[in-house]
């Protein structure tokens, strides 16, 4: 499969697509990554999974709370066979200890007054449009079995490299559909600051001193908290905020 985000929008856009759909790949050929980056993992060794779900009674306004809600399903999941070193580092990364174990990619479809588009996460700051939150596609990727990767990758971590133990990684992808499950109900019956204050408790290097890179600029700063609409909130000289896509971490 060329990607499970992608054959998720497509049934989006036919008019096929169901709440709670979710389509697991064996390989992917054009896995999505975020900023345009591609998603590498190697066949039959990990999850790479979409979930379809229907966002309502969300505003866009809250897209920072279904990205939340999969962040802390996703840690739960690792967490559970990896430890509590497992953290997630904003805005949606899977680590533990300072290696990258996974991502979360969402991407909306957007409709109302203007033409139906379709949205990632990084784009959400800077949507100001006021159609209706019609679909959300989840995107996972954790990394499970693989335990060779591409040199270009800075500190990739798997569960098995962690465990030294061997998964079924359907098996894992159904637990951890069922975890994304009992989150996202929670939100929708209006729980967001339960899920709001678990994602806080796993932040990675919360109240710790880091290094930032905005444009060419390169610096130190300590990560005090996210804020409820999703903006990084670091302290160097003053107290910043940063938007999705607007700052990179610097490892």
């Amino acid at each position: 499969m060329e990607s499970t985000n992608n054959y998720a929008l497509t049934r989006i856009h036919a008019g096929l697509a169901q709440h709670g759909e979710a389509f697991f790949a064996y390989e992917q050929f054009a896995g999505k990554g975020q900023r345009g980056r591609v998603w590498d993992a190697e066949k039959d060794a990990n999850i790479t999974l979409s979930i379809i779900a229907k966002p309502h009674p969300m505003l866009l306004t809250q897209q920072f709370h279904l990205s939340a809600c999969a962040a802390i399903a996703v840690q739960e999941f690792f967490a559970h066979y990896a430890g509590d070193e497992t953290k997630v580092k904003w805005p949606n990364d899977l680590y533990w200890q300072d290696r990258k174990a996974g991502g979360i990619l969402i991407e909306s479809v957007i409709g109302g007054p203007a033409p139906a588009k379709t949205d990632t996460l990084a784009e959400q700051g800077n949507n100001k449009k006021k159609g209706q939150w019609q679909w959300a596609v989840i995107g996972i990727g954790i990394n499970i079995n693989q335990t060779a990767f591409s040199s270009f990758l800075k500190n990739p971590v798997s569960l098995k490299q962690i465990t030294g133990k061997h998964f079924n990684t359907v098996e894992l992808a159904k637990e951890l559909c069922q975890r994304m499950d009992h989150h996202f109900k929670k939100l929708i019956a209006g729980k967001f600051e339960g899920v709001y204050q678990q994602y806080l408790s796993v932040l990675y290097k919360k109240d710790e001193r880091v290094k930032l890179k905005k444009d060419n600029r390169v610096f130190e700063a300590v990560i005090k908290t996210v804020s409820p609409n999703g903006k990084l909130i670091a302290t160097h000289a003053m107290d910043e905020e940063f938007d999705f896509g607007e700052v990179e971490w610097v490892i």
